[in-house]
């Protein structure tokens, strides 16, 4: 049996999902999709009841999107809750400082995103044991025991390994711990973690989840109630809220999602073969690869690969001459966009990968075309 959308339409497939999530029931002359509510206050008569009391603590254009996204990511079930945030790092931070106390353990990715270092400080200057591990083959059980939380970023960012939530949540829950995926790179087109066993399901919708590289935004979704409103009290306290513009152009987006996952994924999957098929040893990593370490878990609990793929050039001098060459992936930082872009990650800093290191986001261009012009670039930047 199908489950139905809020407008009473089928709803099996991703496509009719992403384009139709979160829609309020249809009123005559009225938009398919609301503006953007700016609001601080609203009107309040009486005793303060009600959905929309204070901006920082609701507002009907969050509300619709944090519906849309709990479809995508939970589709069909009930009592799952999502909580839109300011940016990914305000997500992570509330799920990690709102379950978190003094005397805890926390056990992170030793090979996640670049900032999580920063918040490996922060948590012990709070007098919480931080452990890491790396994502590929599952070791972070090995320093799961006693832990509050276990924190998993799969794939990882940028190194592409991945792990077996399923396994690892089972795990961690017979241990007494919670779980929380990181899944931002895959998004919930293509891995929705809570099936798998997640109490939290975690994503910077800046990345592919709106897809144009124009804001900022992140998302918690979870089940538990409890853990839920934990969450949601500390997005209060801290402020970290999205504003309407963003909220909206977020949900927006959401509608060609599977449009943009469908293409860069394939987008991405014709770059690694031909980047594996260059005569250099690249040492590329690609989920979606046969050959690559992390397809057999990824190939069972991802129902897509993702945009971004990794390899290495020789040296320094080398990715800076190939990134100069190239003319249609611009030179920046972050991923998922429809435009195609590339870095040397170790200019940051924070990532353990050699000096030659590329992170590449594939985009929706002609595959054919990007291709063509990163063989150019590989070939031109040689000499």
């Amino acid at each position: 049996m199908s489950d139905l959308g809020p407008q009473g339409l089928p709803s099996d497939g991703d496509g009719t999902r992403a384009v139709r999530a979160g829609l309020p029931a249809p009123v005559k002359h009225e938009p398919t999709l609301p503006g953007p509510v700016f609001a601080a206050h609203f009107h309040l008569p009486g005793e303060p009841t009600g959905p929309y009391t204070y901006g920082r603590d609701e507002n009907p254009t969050w509300t619709l999107l944090e519906r849309a996204v709990g479809e995508l990511e939970a589709p069909g079930e009930d009592g799952v809750e999502t909580l839109v945030f300011a940016s990914g790092m305000a997500a992570i931070s509330s799920v990690l400082f709102s379950r978190l106390r003094s005397g805890d353990a926390v056990v992170l990715p030793g090979d996640g995103y670049q900032a999580l270092p920063l918040v490996r400080a922060q948590l012990e200057a709070y007098g919480i044991e931080v452990r890491t591990a790396p994502t590929g083959g599952d070791a972070q059980l090995d320093v799961l025991d006693g832990a509050r939380l276990l924190w998993i970023e799969t794939p990882s960012n940028p190194g592409l390994d991945v792990c077996d939530i399923r396994r690892l949540a089972a795990e961690a829950h017979a241990r007494g711990a919670l779980v929380a995926v990181d899944n931002t790179l895959a998004t919930p087109l293509g891995q929705r973690p809570l099936e798998l066993g997640a109490d939290f399901s975690v994503a910077s919708g800046t990345k592919q989840l709106t897809g144009h590289g124009d804001l900022l935004l992140g998302y918690v979704t979870g089940r538990d109630a409890e853990a839920m409103s934990a969450v949601r009290r500390w997005r209060k306290i801290v402020g970290a809220i999205p504003g309407p513009m963003e909220a909206w152009l977020a949900h927006r987006s959401l509608a060609t999602l599977h449009l943009r996952v469908e293409r860069q994924s394939a987008n991405a999957l014709a770059v690694a073969e031909a980047l594996r098929d260059w005569p250099e040893e690249l040492g590329v990593r690609y989920p979606g690869l046969p050959a690559d370490p992390s397809y057999a878990i990824a190939s069972r609990q991802m129902r897509g690969f993702g945009c971004v793929v990794s390899f290495t050039l020789p040296t320094r001098a080398r990715a800076e001459r190939f990134l100069d060459t190239l003319r249609l992936v611009d030179d920046a930082t972050s991923f998922g966009g429809v435009r195609s872009t590339a870095e040397r990650r170790g200019r940051w800093g924070g990532d353990a990968v050699p000096e030659g290191f590329i992170r590449m986001s594939v985009g929706a261009e002609d595959p054919e075309d990007l291709v063509a012009d990163l063989l150019r670039a590989l070939d031109e930047s040689a000499g």
